[in-house]
């Protein structure tokens, strides 16, 4: 019998990441906590995907919950507010779990390791987080390359910049879209007018798969493909555009007011230690695997249509009141 495919986490990497390698034919187990399919996952039904409950955080629990596995992608996403405690011991138990059950590991991260730089972002560079969250991200990395240096396990690692997708942690999901199509003004963290790359979670799926299937990727991170640059002014807009919204206000919270809510939100507080993504040029170059692997990133209006579309499905089926309090609701995603 075929070793599986083994994703860890069912979220907006992980869900994706198998429903793609299910429609390549392969056999995809799901490491979730439950056990079972998480809602809005818009997986529910696809044949080829088995669901197992298993603490990523222990290596023997996962190999009860997947003994075997030919290549393991680390799609895990703990609390945000945790990662400096919660992605190390995570990472090494994920690590630990591939190299026994004989697997090849892809890890999905993204750009927070490199800390603050001025110029275009590319994988060469070295990792100088300033953040507990990004030194948290370095150190996985670093951990994860000493083991593939030292042979025991074949590791790669594919960073994406700020995903655009239909959830809280988005910065243009449930912060902008309910806004813009029930009238009310958004207010972003950051700068409007700093042009920022943006990726979308199809194009972090679609690496890492074809990372898995390749001999030539390994001991290395890599870049997503994603569109050029754009700005959140310019976001905002491109996705009022697409709701047939012409008239909206938009505005930025402003650094103190930022520092003021991170006093009380420790979700914003993290962020705003980030803020040096988004009051400066924020540029990421994928060349490196769009020439290895010919890799395109998905049309920017693909983009944009799909990333609205859940929301005015939920509009149009439970009315706009449905879009007031989200919450950390996760919504169907176009399949």
């Amino acid at each position: 019998m075929t070793d599986p495919h083994v994703v860890i986490g069912g979220g907006t990497i992980g869900g994706r990441l198998a429903r793609l390698l299910a429609s390549q034919g392969k056999k995809v187990v799901v490491i979730t906590r439950s056990g079972s399919v998480p809602a809005g996952s818009g997986i529910e039904y696809r044949s080829g995907i088995d669901y197992r409950a298993a603490d990523a955080t222990l290596a023997q629990s996962l190999l009860e919950g997947a003994p075997k596995a030919r290549t393991v992608y680390n799609c895990a996403n703990p609390p945000y507010t945790t990662w400096d405690r919660q992605w190390p011991l995570l990472s090494r138990a994920v690590s630990d779990y591939a190299t026994q059950a004989g697997a090849d590991l892809v890890m999905c991260s993204n750009l927070y390791g490199y800390g603050p730089h001025a110029g275009v972002l590319t994988e060469d560079l070295p990792l100088k987080a300033t953040w507990p969250n990004g030194e948290a991200r370095a150190r996985v990395w670093q951990e994860a390359k000493a083991l593939h240096d030292a042979g025991r396990v074949r590791v790669t690692e594919v960073r994406g910049s700020d995903y655009l997708c239909a959830n809280e942690q988005s910065r243009m999901g449930h912060r902008v879209i309910p806004n813009l199509i029930v009238g009310k003004p958004v207010q972003l963290l950051g700068e409007l007018d700093q042009p920022h790359t943006w990726t979308d979670p199809d194009d972090v799926a679609q690496l890492m798969a074809s990372l898995a299937d390749s001999d030539t990727g390994w001991g290395r991170p890599w870049h997503v493909p994603s569109n050029e640059p754009k700005t959140q002014r310019a976001v905002v807009a491109d996705i009022a555009h697409e709701l047939g919204v012409s008239d909206y206000r938009l505005s930025a919270v402003g650094e103190p007011m930022e520092k003021l809510l991170g006093f009380f939100n420790p979700l914003i507080r993290e962020l705003n230690r980030g803020r040096y993504q988004f009051d400066r040029p924020f540029v990421m170059s994928a060349e490196a695997a769009q020439s290895a692997f010919g890799l395109s990133p998905k049309p920017w209006s693909q983009v944009i249509a799909d990333l609205v579309q859940p929301y005015v499905s939920l509009a149009r089926d439970r009315g706009k009141a449905a879009l007031s309090n989200l919450g950390n609701t996760r919504l169907p995603e176009r399949s």
